[in-house]
């Protein structure tokens, strides 16, 4: 086994699935860097190394070093303890400062950080604040350092060192000691498999009835993300048995232990034969409780006193200049009788007007009026459209992170008469819950939404649920109004939504249209031609702003024409920016697109809010977002809730609106070839909307009208009125 030595330069890439890292190091003596691959889990740029392993030729890259393992060293120079000190490493030292203490201190700086620190006061520029935070940064970054050991010699990536850190401090390895699967529920980004690693390496027994039992509830949790608010008992242990590898025997009898602790609820449901339904509490309660709250909101008295509808339809048409259709007047009419009311519909059928006059009307009778959206663009959308104030479910609701759950409930109920929802399809059943569990029992509820649409990215279907059910008046559109026709978006979204080809023709001569398909086959040139279309051909011919007007919509993840993929690429040309912060998988850059992934309630910021990058603060370890100009600041620890956004998947842009939009369609997508998807990604499009792939890959989607089936028992529970 050779060894080199020398400081990292930079860090080129990382895998975090197998932590397989690319990095460039100064060796000693060597005036060109050496390229070093393998699995480093923890390094920092500017860190000395001593590295074992062997040289390997890459065909396409030339000689690497391939590590086997390797220790971290004291650096020995003073340019290395300036990388060092520079890469932002310690929070309250950047680049600059760090050139500033190596010039006082020379040799002796990494000496005087961590015995007599009071001494940097002596640096232009550090103050006692700063020597403070310098400090605690120091002390946790030597604790980081231990854990990061113990979970590399446990097969883990250091990445999550700093999150475990912050989570259980000192206390860090004895914990994870004393039961390893308590990380899936306390550490993000640590699921069951990651904890179940770590449990193995450790000893953990294969069969422990701990270990099984954990693997149950990650099953479940698996399954909830994919829509399911239950899941059949016999299936379930089967899932379970097959992905912990362990008997029928063992998973009968941790779901009877779960059982027994309440962490999971088992209901019989009608049929033949009856079917075991296995819930994880919360959804349990969110499905029995939504079912008896919506019944009991929809057999109160209205708060609508008694007016003569038909006047009323006339007097509204004069106010908001036009004229109702007679489903647009049937829906304001229900909307004054009904305490519970569906308005569902297409793109151009109608939903904004009705909104602004049964808005109208209201108003006129002085009644308090909510107008709500699952997302801030939604609400934005809302808002700008009715030129009523609206908010997002989340504001609306009054999320306390000190509390840990909505300011608004049952005890503390929205002052409202009516509640009016829009894009309702998008809403899941927790979130459903926990909205109508604030609904004044007095009050009515105005659900609108387009079931067509992707079901919700959350556990349930609760719009197709309750129309379904029977309960409930719902006011179906399906005219095109004349201005909306002359929209080729439109037409092909409903021609799509009936199963029908969309109509591809260009348009004649040098005539704009807001619709284009461009036929490709293979995935490196329409990821080109992706490229052209953002970087010049629509902001020359239609003028649109390349990053905040286009939004590339993508069926997949992972792939050539995955969200992944694609993002890097138009990392790359919209955003030259040659300074980078690399985060495991992850490189950010200030002025990039970015998304946030996870419902964050502290920083008020919500899964598929976008922003743009606008400072990295390498001293302060900071990144600020602005969201449509409200700063945010992340932690660098935290930049697991960010992802590029250049490209976002079309699940991601429900409820969301965008100028432009580019969607590739090909049948590598195959499994994801679904109409209701196709059809969801095209009406995100305003003004223009670009397909590009081939023509039979959109057949497949158009013909393929089978939606995934959601295990829910919320219709069933209505119908049966429990």
């Amino acid at each position: 086994m050779e060894t080199i030595y020398g400081y990292l330069e930079r860090i080129t890439f990382i895998n975090e699935e197998n932590h397989f890292t690319v990095a460039r190091l100064q060796e000693k003596a060597k005036k060109e860097l050496t390229t070093i691959v393998g699995n480093l889990a923890g390094i920092n740029p500017g860190e000395s190394l001593r590295l074992f392993g062997k040289w390997v030729h890459n065909a396409k890259y030339g000689n690497q070093f391939q590590v086997e393992k390797y220790e971290t060293v004291v650096p020995a120079t003073v340019n290395g303890i300036e990388k060092y000190l520079g890469s932002g490493l310690i929070k309250g030292i950047g680049p600059v400062m760090a050139r500033r203490i190596v010039k006082t201190f020379g040799l002796s700086t990494l000496d005087v950080i961590e015995t007599t620190p009071d001494e940097l006061a002596k640096v232009d520029g550090i103050g006692a604040k700063r020597i403070e935070m310098i400090t605690k940064a120091w002390e946790e970054q030597k604790e980081i350092k231990e854990i990061m050991v113990f979970l590399q010699s446990n097969g883990v990536s250091a990445a999550y060192s700093a999150r475990i850190f912050k989570r259980y401090g000192k206390a860090s390895i004895e914990n994870v000691r004393e039961n390893p699967y308590r990380l899936a529920a306390d550490i993000p980004g640590i699921g069951f498999i990651t904890a179940d690693r770590i449990a193995q390496n450790m000893g953990v027994d294969p069969n422990s009835i701990l270990r099984v039992k954990e693997g149950i509830i990650y099953v479940l949790n698996q399954l909830t993300d994919e829509g399911h608010v239950y899941y059949p008992l016999e299936p379930l242990l089967a899932k379970a048995a097959e992905m912990l590898k362990v008997n029928a025997e063992l998973t009968g009898r941790a779901v009877a232990e779960l059982l027994e602790e309440r962490r999971i609820r088992i209901e019989e449901l009608p049929g033949q034969p009856p079917l075991q339904a296995v819930y994880l509490p919360a959804f349990y309660t969110a499905e029995t409780n939504l079912a008896r709250l919506l019944l009991c909101l929809a057999g109160e008295p209205s708060p609508v006193r008694s007016i003569d509808t038909e006047k009323a339809v006339d007097w509204v048409a004069g106010k908001i200049g036009s004229n109702l259709a007679e489903k647009q007047k049937e829906a304001v009419v229900l909307s004054a009788q009904n305490k519970v009311l569906i308005i569902t519909g297409g793109p151009g059928t109608g939903k904004t007007t009705i909104i602004k006059a049964i808005i109208r009307i209201f108003r006129a009778l002085k009644l308090q009026i909510l107008l709500a959206a699952p997302t801030g663009r939604a609400a934005k959308r809302m808002q700008e459209a009715t030129g009523h104030e609206a908010k997002t479910i989340h504001r609306l609701l009054e999320y306390s992170p000190r509390k840990g759950g909505f300011e608004k409930n049952q005890e503390s109920p929205l002052e409202a008469d009516v509640v009016i929802l829009d894009e309702s399809s998008m809403i899941d059943l927790l979130l459903m819950y926990n909205l109508v569990k604030a609904i004044p029992s007095n009050a009515t509820l105005i659900l609108v939404g387009d079931i067509n649409q992707l079901p919700s990215v959350g556990p349930g279907n609760v719009l197709k649920d309750l129309i379904e059910c029977g309960r409930f008046k719902v006011v179906t559109l399906t005219e095109i109004f004349r201005q909306a026709r002359e929209s080729r978006i439109v037409t092909n979204a409903h021609l799509i939504n009936r199963g029908m080809f969309p109509d591809l023709k260009k348009p004649p001569g040098r005539e704009l249209s807001d619709f284009y398909f461009i036929e490709e086959e293979e995935p490196e040139k329409i990821i080109n031609k992706i490229l052209a279309l953002c970087l010049s051909r629509i902001p020359k011919r239609f003028g649109f702003h390349p990053v905040q007007d286009i939004q590339v919509l993508t069926p997949m993840h992972r792939g050539k024409l995955g969200v992944m993929n694609i993002n890097l690429k138009l990392q790359e040309f919209l955003n030259p920016n040659e300074s980078m912060l690399i985060r495991g998988n992850k490189s950010f850059k200030v002025n990039d697109k970015v998304m946030q992934v996870t419902n964050n309630y502290d920083k008020s910021v919500y899964n598929g809010d976008v922003g743009t990058i606008s400072r990295i603060d390498q001293e302060e370890q900071e990144v600020q977002v602005d969201f449509e100009g409200r700063i945010v600041t992340y932690d660098f620890s935290e930049l697991e809730e960010l992802v590029l956004a250049y490209a976002i998947s079309i699940h991601k842009s429900q409820g969301s609106e965008y100028p432009a939009v580019i969607i590739p369609v090909v049948t590598q997508h195959y499994l994801l070839l679904q109409r209701n998807l196709i059809y969801t990604g095209l009406i995100r499009g305003k003004k223009l909307v670009i397909l590009i792939g081939s023509k039979r890959a959109l057949a497949i989607a158009v013909k393929n009208n089978k939606t995934q089936n959601r295990f829910t028992w919320l219709k069933e529970r209505l119908a049966k009125g429990i």
